[in-house]
């Protein structure tokens, strides 16, 4: 083709813009060469952007199987050596071992017609010790004494008794011999000690008998005049002897009025014994509180003076303080007498060891107390609302400070403790395989595993105490499998 040819190609291509007149030779040579390498470049790039689209558009089966987890793999825990304890936590109540309720009463023999409070020399928070007087009523004094034994009756001079007794090592207690009386036998030491005791107080005793002095006087007139009739039938001069039959009956009659001057004169002597022995003081129910033990403390005071005492007229807590709680049926089965227990007050961040002093036989009402009601001489549990549980009292090991009273404290129980240190192992790494057999597998270093026959003993907080049966080996640090990981790696 000539160069003609070419040049009139070149104008008749529709869609070109080349200048119409003669192109040079060696400059259509180097266009062809251009889109040579335009054309390799959209090659390569339509093979990137096709293998990109193959890379974000999988098949389901190959988004299934990349969706697959890895293959599973072992969790292991260490084997530990140390004391392992199983826990019982709840929470109890800080509270006095005695909780009394005052309730006033007009004493016998006052003559009072209602109980009035005419003093009231506590208040609330005091320490109260042996022998003090809590308040007056009806101008007689009610005050402690220490003992155990509930009243229940006047002591009266010739009593006898556990409760004569209990009064008797009181008043010894205070200072105030009870000599010669007999242990129990409210004889003349016990009215001198008691009369010793009422003065100390500021206030005289009641009689044990109305009008007591009169009978006492009458008694000794009785016995002077008894000794007077002996004087004059002994110093009536015998009549002669040869005064005949006459003289023997004198003689006779003389001897009579004798004897029967002496059998008048040891009667008149008995009543005056009995009248002596009767008289005194007497110890009135009504104004007696007996507390187990001392310093006791005034809980509260309801009563005011010049009112009429209706009810509990104060609250007297005595004795060491102790914690009570109310567990479940499915917890008190772990908690026996003699556990040891840690008690905790979040308010004061006070904390003591204890024992568990007694569990409940049968389930008892959260709130009720042992207080006893003394004035009237009765007994009584003050029940209280709240759920019902098994009552379980610990006592501390050292005394707890008074201002934890009524507290709400955390307890915790020790319900069972290895015997010094064990080998414990999580209690997921036990199995039970069907021939009954407990074991824990074991992995080494190297990855390769064996079984070890254990026997399980204490379990708590997660983990169990092991021991290996004969022929195995199972020792601190090495790793038992205790779960399945589905991370892939072992940790």
């Amino acid at each position: 083709m000539t160069q003609d040819e070419d040049t009139a190609m070149a104008v008749e291509q529709p869609g070109r813009t080349e200048p119409t007149g003669p192109v040079p030779g060696p400059s259509g040579v180097a266009g062809r060469r251009r889109w040579v390498a335009v054309v390799a470049v959209g090659a390569v790039l339509a093979t990137l952007g096709g293998l990109g689209a193959a890379l974000l558009v999988k098949s389901p089966a190959q988004a299934a199987a990349e969706a697959a987890p890895p293959a599973p793999d072992v969790l292991t825990a260490p084997v530990e050596h140390r004391v392992l304890t199983s826990s019982v936590i709840t929470r109890g109540e800080v509270v006095a071992g005695q909780t009394v309720d005052v309730v006033p009463q007009v004493a016998a023999g006052e003559g009072a017609a209602r109980a009035v409070i005419t003093k009231i020399p506590v208040r609330p928070g005091d320490a109260v010790r042996a022998g003090r007087v809590l308040m007056e009523v009806s101008g007689r004094p009610v005050f402690t004494l220490e003992g155990s034994l509930p009243v229940y009756r006047d002591l009266r001079p010739g009593a006898t008794g556990d409760d004569v007794r209990q009064l008797q090592r009181a008043l010894r207690q205070l200072g105030h011999s009870t000599a010669p009386d007999t242990a129990g036998r409210f004889g003349s030491g016990t009215k001198a000690a008691l009369n010793s005791f009422y003065r100390s107080v500021g206030y005289d005793p009641v009689p044990a008998q109305e009008g007591e002095g009169d009978l006492v006087e009458d008694a000794r007139t009785q016995v002077t005049m008894a000794e007077r009739a002996l004087e004059d039938a002994e110093g009536t001069p015998e009549a002669p002897t040869d005064a005949g039959a006459g003289a023997g009956d004198d003689g006779d009659s003389r001897r009579k009025a004798v004897t029967r001057a002496r059998e008048d004169l040891a009667a008149a002597l008995k009543k005056l014994t009995a009248a002596e022995e009767a008289a005194g003081p007497m110890l009135p129910a009504a104004e007696v509180v007996f507390l187990k033990s001392f310093p006791a403390r005034v809980d509260s005071v309801s009563a005011k003076v010049g009112g009429e005492a209706t009810g509990t007229a104060m609250k007297l807590s005595a004795g060491r303080l102790v914690v009570q709680a109310h567990v479940p049926e499915y917890q008190k089965d772990l908690i026996r007498p003699g556990s040891a227990a840690e008690i905790y007050s979040e308010v004061t961040g006070a904390s003591a060891k204890g024992r568990v002093a007694s569990v409940s036989d049968a389930p008892v009402q959260a709130g009720t107390t042992g207080g006893e009601a003394q004035g009237s001489q009765g007994d009584a549990a003050q029940a209280g609302s709240g759920a019902t549980g098994w009552l379980v009292e610990i006592t501390p090991g050292t005394p707890l400070n008074a201002d934890l009273t009524g507290q709400d404290v955390r307890v915790t129980v020790i319900a069972a403790s290895t015997e010094g240190k064990a080998l414990v192992v999580p209690i997921t790494a036990i199995s039970s395989g069907a021939d009954g057999r407990t074991t824990v597998t074991v992995v080494g270093a190297a990855g390769d595993r064996r079984r070890v026959e254990v026997r399980a003993g204490t379990a708590g907080d997660g983990f169990v105490a092991v021991t290996p049966s004969a022929g195995g080996t199972l020792a601190p640090g090495d790793q038992v499998i205790t779960g399945v990981s589905r991370e892939g790696t072992s940790p």
